[in-house]
């Protein structure tokens, strides 16, 4: 299925596999394309994966989901933007099922994005759930059991600094971390592109045979999508270096310029995106920067 005929029935359950559903939450947005999606894995004992926003209809929708002689018995959540997560602590209060993640929404921070963070630097994006709070903390690399089914947790920050990806067996829950609808957001001091860059040559080296985002239909060649992924992300790159060459230049300034086709109402988030890379760059010591980091300061090429 090509993503952009991807149009679901909100609410609808849809088997995807044997033990696996999915259903879309009520969602839709420009950030979140039909909706969020989430996954009921497993037979009798059910692992929920990404509840999703704080929705009462789509709450009463995983709990229809669940037959008699079915258990939600955990929630998993890959990370915590509002757009995933704060539905988890209802639906634990309603089942009694511990919530699983890598931790809170300060987890897994880079030292750049504290940086950010403590300029005065804004969360961007998507939105943080900042009263998530997990039952059990998962390391990377953990093998759970979630619900009859057993998975590997791999944390991969970048989109966000508590990221994780869930492996069962050759299909992969990303989360954000790569979506098929869209370039996935890294947006500072959410995202850090260093380390999205590294989350996904790990994503890579598992060689899923399908992927099952947060958003959008199931990626059905995960491999080439990653490496179309890094690919962009390296054009990109590219094209901020050759920008700097001219000139120095704040984040605004260099998306503006090279987002030349987007919305007015999404230069924002462009913006975020430069900026991700420019403090990636900073970091690789190829550029300097002028200013406490954030969109207004002034980056220049390292020998300019």
């Amino acid at each position: 299925m090509e993503q952009q005929d991807f149009n679901p029935n909100i609410g609808a359950v849809v088997a995807l596999q044997k033990g696996l559903r999915r259903i879309v939450a009520p969602n839709p947005s420009p950030m979140t394309f039909r909706g969020t999606n989430t996954y009921l894995l497993g037979h009798r004992e059910i692992a929920v994966i990404d509840p999703g926003p704080a929705s009462y209809a789509h709450l009463d929708a995983i709990l229809a989901a669940c037959g008699h002689d079915q258990t939600i018995t955990q929630i998993l959540v890959t990370h915590s933007h509002v757009d995933h997560s704060p539905l988890a602590a209802l639906l634990s209060k309603e089942t009694s099922a511990p919530i699983l993640a890598f931790g809170p929404s300060n987890a897994g921070q880079s030292a750049a994005m504290k940086a950010c963070l403590a300029s005065g630097m804004a969360s961007g994006g998507e939105g943080i759930d900042v009263d998530f709070q997990p039952d059990v903390l998962i390391l990377d690399q953990s093998q759970i059991q979630a619900g009859d089914q057993r998975i590997k947790a791999h944390h991969t920050p970048g989109h966000m600094g508590n990221h994780m990806c869930f492996a069962w067996g050759d299909v992969v829950f990303c989360g954000d971390l790569v979506m098929g609808w869209a370039s996935s957001l890294v947006s500072p001091p959410d995202g850090d592109l260093t380390d999205f860059m590294i989350s996904c040559e790990k994503l890579k080296a598992l060689r899923p045979r399908i992927m099952h985002a947060g958003h959008g239909a199931p990626i059905t060649t995960p491999v080439e999508r990653i490496e179309w992924l890094i690919a962009h992300r390296k054009s990109r790159e590219t094209q901020i270096l050759a920008a700097l060459s001219e000139d120095a230049s704040t984040a605004r300034a260099l998306a503006e310029a090279i987002y030349t086709e987007t919305p007015a109402a999404l230069i924002s988030a462009a913006t975020r995106n430069v900026f991700a890379h420019l403090i990636d760059l900073e970091g690789r010591k190829l550029v300097s920067r002028d200013g406490i980091p954030n969109e207004n300061a002034r980056f220049s090429l390292v020998g300019n």
